[in-house]
């Protein structure tokens, strides 16, 4: 077990092309930790340097107090375990996760107690004796996640390994791992595209785009206070909605104003708007701090109508047309809305985002939230 850090590493390809770039970060010891970011942010890059499969550039990474650049990937005590689960299908299930440690000619006897240790753990133990293709998929990627733990690894390096399964097996998986982390205690550090993944499994999440960090800190803290526009709409199912508009101060209260209306903001926001008054900014709401109250007050509402109703059983998602804006918000199940309704869309004033529209950099975070300690 061993905390992972990487110092100002650099991967740059033939012809120029940066994969990753001036990357700094340090994953602590016994850390269940998160690369998130969509396709072609360079994740897997970062995590195939980090295995040895790639050559940093730039850059030093560490294991521990080891530096690692010229360590052969065999050296590094690290597992990975692939999106394709990469198990051998002739081999059998004992044999699949036997065979690391045959390589590197561990005794008979303690091959065998740490396989049948690691099958235990995975729910796998009657299943030793059979080969990949008797296997659900589910199955295969608990083998590939065993033959790593076997190996007692320093860390263990997840690529993407759930998104070949189906929607049932990754909640399954997704719990599984949950509760394997729980078990090992050690420094696990996982690839993924899926901000649900993230959100449940990281006890901190690395948002990253074009090779770089946007945003790094625990689940719900990148949740409730993106500190850019991208991570802002990366994060969330569905997506924040952003208006376009400018700042101004009209007495004593800012005002939010877009194309087709204004609404009056509370007094914690009149240091932004001196600061930006006239310039050009986005305002942020999350679909649940977006409320429908058609007894709102002039100045304190988005005015919309219904477009499309999304009824998910236990809530509907409410896609509202004002003016330019598709605005999505939450409402409960049994909430009778009917198509072309007027709305007035009242967001929670406490839960606005402010970003920059040229940088996308925030300039004003939503407040933290509190969370309750509750006690059974």
């Amino acid at each position: 077990m061993a905390s992972v850090i990487l110092e100002n590493v650099q991967k740059v390809y033939p012809g120029n092309v940066s994969a990753v770039q001036s990357f700094s970060l340090d994953i602590q010891d016994k850390e269940f930790f998160v690369l998130l970011g969509p396709s072609g942010c360079g994740k897997t890059t970062l995590l195939r340097l980090i295995a040895g499969l790639e050559q940093a550039t730039e850059g030093v990474i560490r294991i521990g107090d080891r530096i690692i650049n010229d360590v052969p990937p065999k050296n590094r005590n690290v597992a990975m375990v692939f999106q394709n689960y990469a198990i051998y299908p002739h081999m059998t299930v004992y044999e699949n996760m036997a065979f690391g440690l045959k390589q590197r000619r561990v005794p008979g006897k303690e091959i065998d107690e740490r396989v049948r240790r690691a099958a235990q753990v995975l729910g796998l133990d009657g299943l030793l004796d059979r080969k990949p293709r008797a296997l659900s998929g589910g199955q295969r990627q608990r083998v590939a996640v065993g033959r790593a733990i076997v190996r007692q690894p320093a860390a263990f390096l997840f690529d993407e390994p759930l998104s070949n399964l189906d929607a049932r097996m990754r909640v399954e998986m997704r719990k599984e791992l949950k509760l394997l982390h729980r078990r090992l205690q050690t420094t696990m550090v996982y690839v993924t595209h899926d901000q649900v993944e993230a959100m449940t499994l990281g006890d901190r999440v690395c948002v990253m785009r074009d090779g770089q960090i946007e945003q790094v800190g625990p689940p719900i803290e990148v949740y409730d206070r993106p500190r850019t526009r991208f991570v802002a709409g990366f994060i969330g199912t569905p997506p924040m909605n952003f208006i376009s508009g400018t700042l101004v101060q009209a007495g004593k209260s800012p005002v939010f104003s877009a194309a087709h209306f204004s609404f009056r903001l509370p007094a914690q926001f009149t240091p932004v708007a001196e600061k930006w008054a006239g310039k050009a900014i986005e305002l942020g709401i999350r679909p649940e701090d977006l409320a429908h109250d058609n007894g709102a007050e002039e100045q304190s509402y988005i005015p919309g109508e219904v477009q499309l109703i999304e009824a998910l059983g236990n809530e509907q998602l409410i896609h509202a047309r004002s003016g330019e804006y598709s605005l999505i918000s939450r409402r409960e199940a049994h909430v009778r809305i009917t198509l072309g309704d007027p709305q007035k869309l009242v967001p929670n004033k406490d839960k606005i985002h402010l970003f920059d529209a040229k940088t996308g950099s925030s300039v004003f975070l939503a407040p933290k939230r509190v969370q309750e300690s509750r006690t059974a």
